[in-house]
């Protein structure tokens, strides 16, 4: 085994118990009503969020010093041209949470030479930890796991998310929505981006869309996905980049005609 290989392993290692650790902490204070602000109409913000952030960029930062760190509420965020970031979303799936829905996950990711080398996205309710380490695969709860090979549009299972301003964008999502949900056997919407993409991993969604994300929505899910054999690319069909702002994840069998059904 290489010592990047060797690297790569501490880190994963690391993630998962800050993850769990995390999620904990979301999972305590869920039965009391989080304080909540709004980034945008229907944008939430809860103090959880905030709280958590500070704790994951503290407990890696003490165990990776050095490493930059690139997360959604921006409090700990550090650029100084290191080969390593961590990439984090300490609540995805914040309006869940705030509403006592227990669907939410917390996701870390690590980029080295800005590709994404390890991702682990933990969900606390169900105790589900997803893990994937670039080249070795991904597991969910220490089992390996691999994607859906349903290649009928009709038999599968879809899932995507709607963007935050879709109460004024015209990409909005509902006309591929509609699409789909008269072609495929039904869409759901989880509203965890990490969580969408661990469910194509593991089977349990046959297939993924989503427009307008970020890279902390993306980052972890996405390695997870990959290793498990899912197909990902933007919606223009173009090679993934969790810069890109737009996804299809699925089984190889099943993307192409997903992708097609997507463009009419």
């Amino acid at each position: 085994m290489s010592s990047e290989t060797r690297q790569y392993a501490r880190c994963l290692a690391r993630a998962q118990e800050v993850a769990k650790a995390a999620g904990c902490k979301l999972r305590a204070a869920q039965s009391r009503k989080p304080a909540v602000d709004f980034k945008g109409a229907i944008d939430l913000v809860t103090e959880m969020d905030r709280k958590v952030e500070r704790f994951i960029a503290s407990e890696l930062s003490r165990s990776f010093p050095g490493f930059d760190f690139l997360a959604e509420e921006a409090q700990r965020n550090v650029a100084t041209g290191s080969e390593f970031r961590w990439v984090v979303d300490p609540l995805d799936g914040t309006t869940n949470y705030a509403h006592g829905l227990p669907i939410f996950s917390v996701s870390i990711a690590l980029e080295h030479h800005g590709k994404v080398v390890v991702g682990v996205v933990y969900q606390p309710v169900l105790n589900e930890m997803f893990a994937a380490q670039k080249g070795r695969g991904a597991r969910l709860n220490g089992r390996r796991v691999s994607v859906s090979t349903r290649s009928h549009l009709h038999h599968s299972l879809l899932v995507t998310g709607f963007p935050y301003d879709m109460h004024t964008t015209r990409d909005d999502n509902l006309k591929y929505f509609r699409r789909l949900s008269k072609r495929a056997r039904a869409v759901r919407r989880l509203g965890s981006a990490a969580l969408d993409l661990c469910y194509v991993a593991c089977g349990r969604f046959d297939g993924y869309w989503e427009l307008k994300l970020a890279p902390w929505d993306v980052a972890a899910g996405s390695l997870v996905a990959t290793e498990a054999g899912a197909r990902i690319t933007t919606m223009e069909g173009r090679p993934f980049s969790m810069y890109g702002r737009s996804l299809v994840a699925a089984g190889p069998r099943l993307h192409g005609t997903l992708l097609s059904c997507l463009h009419g």
